[in-house]
């Protein structure tokens, strides 16, 4: 059977149709060349969707067993409450065998499977590194396009692994207390990123007590050499202590995002629009590295580049295909 045309099937992802959004989310995994125009359509095709344009989009990040999955499922059901509806993308490991989802958060997720206003994916990472997968951000907009509350819960968080900033509206860094984690975030730069703050496991009282105010003091050096945010003006990072297993902290949490996506309203197109750039950026670096980027008059040049054509209503993975295809040339015109 021929594939559909992606005109058609946005509409679908519009209306939030489960098997449409499946198979769009197969369609921007797709590698192969010959799927790239049909990507570039689909996702050009949902860029104006009302909640692509008005919704929120939350990455959530960490180090590896703070208890992220669990969490998400907490803030999917306290989002589902307050009657709005919850895309998760979330990115394992891969397996050295198959390349799929190594250890698959969908089955660390409980959720009512009937429920048409909510939508779990597992992406594998395929070796990538900056904590995401190589579709993640084509699976975002799908899911934006579909849902009121995308949250794109990462691998696991260190010092490269920070490419969330580039996809999320709101980033939210969990850690659990008595880790030892704040020193090295803050070592790393990681403190740079969140919006918001959570301690999870927070029923170990004492323990969580302790990372509270080992944050603060972080988000005190860090504000101290002026390293903390991400251009949000006076916004002021919270630090949420919750436990999802108990279902402690969730509300006040949900608050927090929303206030934060409020906040963000006046730069959120801008904030969007500099991720989009990113995009471009790491798709075209990763096809062909440093040589290509020079080949293209440098860095900066690239960039002024793809933010003039993408103001102009060029899409991220089509202009990704457009400069690749003038490298090659470049370099066909000088061998």
């Amino acid at each position: 059977m021929p594939p559909s045309d992606p005109p058609d099937d946005a509409e679908r992802v519009i209306r939030a149709e489960k098997a449409a959004v499946s198979r769009a989310l197969n369609l921007v995994e797709d590698k192969r060349a010959d799927a790239q125009d049909r990507v570039a359509a689909l996702l050009g095709s949902l860029k104006g969707a009302p909640r692509a344009v008005g919704g929120h989009r939350v990455g959530l990040t960490g180090p590896p067993g703070v208890g992220k999955s669990t969490l998400t499922s907490a803030i999917a059901r306290a989002v589902r409450a307050r009657g709005r509806t919850m895309g998760i993308v979330a990115v394992d490991p891969s397996s050295i065998v198959s390349g799929g989802s190594l250890l698959g958060d969908r089955v660390r997720m409980s959720f009512d499977p009937s429920d048409e206003g909510l939508f779990v994916r597992s992406l594998a990472t395929a070796g990538e590194v900056g904590g995401l997968a190589y579709a993640a951000n084509s699976a975002v907009r799908v899911l934006a396009a579909a849902y009121d509350v995308v949250v794109i819960e990462t691998t696991g968080v260190g010092q490269s692994e920070i490419d969330i900033v580039h996809v999320a509206d709101t980033v939210v860094l969990v850690i659990q207390p008595g880790s030892g984690d704040v020193l090295q975030f803050l070592k790393a730069g990681i403190m740079e990123i969140p919006d918001i703050l959570v301690v999870n496991k927070a029923d170990q009282e004492e323990l969580a007590r302790r990372a509270v105010a080992d944050l603060q003091g972080a988000l005190r050096t860090a504000h101290a050499v002026g390293a903390s945010g991400r251009e949000d003006g006076d916004w002021e990072t919270p630090i949420i202590a919750t436990s999802a297993t108990e279902g402690t902290g969730i509300e006040e949490l949900i608050d927090a995002l929303d206030a934060h996506r409020k906040h963000l309203e006046p730069t959120l197109g801008a904030r969007r629009a500099q991720g989009e750039v990113q995009w471009v950026l790491d798709l075209f670096m990763r096809k062909h590295g440093d040589h290509g980027v020079s080949t293209l008059h440098g860095l900066a040049e690239l960039t002024a580049r793809a933010e003039r054509e993408l103001d102009e209503g060029e899409t991220p993975l089509s202009l990704c295909e457009r400069l690749s295809g003038e490298y090659v040339a470049t370099l066909r015109q000088t061998s």
